[in-house]
């Protein structure tokens, strides 16, 4: 590992030491930083591949109630059935901190109702479907929360790790040679000096 373009000197040793405590100190920060997100990140993984587990079945089984609804409607009438929707879904965004990433929370609210047509002219599963699909609404949006700030905490760790990785193998050991080869200069000249007050010492008392 090169050392730093520096003049050996023992202002520039003391600054250097300073900040190699501070980027040691940093270090550790961040590694522990790294550390907690890595475990939130794990966490919400898990969480998301629950949800989304759950939701693919319920889509799944909403579209095959979609589909026998359809098979059985005439084109028109479902086309007329599904024009106007009688429901409104409104979705409130919060975030909140995890270490230091900020990650959404989406609140959904539901009003009216789904089936905005003539009960008497459609068919039962055509009613399931849309009751389905209204009821994974919200699951669908929560899901959508949890895989972005699942991202968003990937994103971080990354940024993390480089930074982590910067101090770890370029800076803390570039301050460590340079701290080094500082106090080897300072050493020689130290003993340069010493070398030549005693050689003038000899001369002075030799006359």
């Amino acid at each position: 590992m090169a050392h730093l373009n520096v003049n050996p000197n023992r202002m520039e040793l003391s600054r250097l030491k300073k900040r190699l405590v501070t980027a040691r100190r940093g270090h550790k920060l961040l590694k522990d930083k790294q550390d907690a997100l890595i475990k939130a990140f794990l966490e919400r993984a898990r969480e998301g591949k629950a949800i989304r587990e759950e939701v693919e079945k319920e889509l799944e089984a909403s579209y095959g109630s979609f589909l026998l609804a359809r098979a059985q409607t005439l084109p028109a009438m479902l086309e007329q059935a599904l024009m106007v929707s009688g429901a409104k879904c409104d979705i409130e965004i919060s975030r909140h901190n995890v270490m230091s990433v900020m990650v959404p929370d989406y609140t959904t609210h539901q009003d009216g109702v789904a089936l905005n047509y003539g009960l008497a002219s459609s068919l039962g599963s055509l009613d399931v479907a849309l009751e389905r699909f209204a009821k994974l609404i919200p699951k669908l949006i929560a899901l959508a929360a949890k895989e972005k700030a699942i991202h968003l905490m990937a994103v971080e760790i990354e940024r993390t790790r480089r930074r982590v990785n910067a101090l770890e193998y370029v800076l803390i050991p570039n301050f460590a040679d340079t701290i080094r080869y500082i106090t080897m200069k300072l050493d020689e000249q130290e003993r340069s000096t010493l070398s030549r007050l005693m050689k003038i010492k000899e001369i002075v008392r030799s006359h």
